[in-house]
């Protein structure tokens, strides 16, 4: 970039002596005779042979099923859950009680804060993982490289080493608090421990949730560790879209409110209310439950803004309404 082809070198010789493009460039005459090579036979020969591969692509031993064979050892391709225990019709839509707040952010948190991204650490939750599945630190590899393993994905979300959770303050990275024991745990620790407990969960957040780029495992991961519903100041709109898009519910504080003038900690456990008479942009009910027992009510409103937005939802995500259609 910074030489001048006509009159630098581009290199020099075994002798030291400079080479010039103009003593490489072929000439018209050379340009000519190799065009003249060309016959319609070598193109015949290799679209011939072009699913044959290479004798490495040969080797590979694979299913003669119709569907593809999951491996079960494999670190970098499983069989995603995301369509377990579907059934054809949909069922109502189930209120949610009792929800926990997994993570309590601030504003601008982005989807690169939320999503799986970066290298895998060693400690994390995804490395852990590798490791007990016999992959070398030197292995780990990015968890974008291994995007198609649901296992790793989800022990990535939320586990930015920039991300801040209100919930344990001074505190930077993937952490929360589980309660009501307190404890200090990776998110994705404590989301399974509240999925062994039978918990719902909830994110609750500042301004222009999801703003950025938008990431699909920004929503995929937080529908696997069990998110039900954001509850934020306001939404980024793709992320707000693919939040609906896993059956995640986005509801907007009213206005003038947020998790600061409501005094929230994160030990507050929410129901969502009369989910079944959705319609876009309705109001809905939220109630809070404080740690001393005390409530109180919120008139949320619902950020499904189309009747299509209502459909994903009512099918628990664009997945299923499209596997479902598929099945009509």
């Amino acid at each position: 970039m910074k030489i001048n082809l006509q009159t630098d070198p581009i290199g020099h010789d075994r002798s030291g002596q400079p080479v010039f493009l103009k003593d490489i460039w072929p000439s018209p005459e050379e340009i000519s005779t190799a065009v003249q090579q060309v016959t319609s036979d070598m193109f015949h020969k290799e679209y011939a042979e072009v699913f044959d591969g290479t004798p490495e692509w040969q080797e590979i031993r694979v299913s003669e099923a119709a569907t593809y064979d999951w491996d079960e050892g494999s670190t970098y391709i499983r069989l995603s859950p995301f369509f377990d225990d579907m059934e054809k019709e949909p069922k109502p839509v189930q209120d949610i009680r009792g929800a926990r707040v997994l993570a309590m952010l601030g504003d601008s948190v982005t989807t690169d804060h939320i999503s799986p991204a970066g290298s895998i650490k060693a400690e994390s939750p995804a490395g852990r993982y590798l490791l007990s599945h016999g992959v070398e630190r030197n292995d780990f590899n990015s968890y974008g490289s291994r995007r198609g393993n649901h296992e790793v994905m989800m022990r990535g979300t939320f586990a930015n080493i920039r991300i801040r959770n209100e919930m344990v303050p001074g505190v930077e990275g993937g952490y929360t608090r589980h309660y009501p024991s307190g404890e200090q745990l990776a998110i994705y620790d404590a989301a399974m421990k509240y999925q062994a407990e039978g918990v719902p969960l909830a994110v609750i957040a500042g301004k222009e949730y999801g703003s950025g780029s938008s990431r699909d495992w920004a929503a995929k991961g937080p529908r696997l560790q069990g998110v039900r519903v954001v509850i934020a100041e306001s939404f980024e709109r793709i992320h707000r879209s693919n939040l609906i898009g896993m059956g995640i519910l986005p509801l907007e504080f009213p206005q003038g409110v947020n998790r600061k003038s409501l005094g929230l900690t994160g030990e507050e456990r929410i129901d969502v209310e009369n989910l079944g008479a959705l319609v876009p942009g309705c109001s809905v009910k939220v109630t809070l439950t404080r740690a001393d027992g005390s409530k109180e009510e919120l008139n949320t409103r619902c950020r499904i803004d189309t009747g299509n937005e209502l459909t994903y939802y009512r099918n628990d995500g664009i997945l299923h309404y499209v596997i479902r259609n598929m099945l009509d």
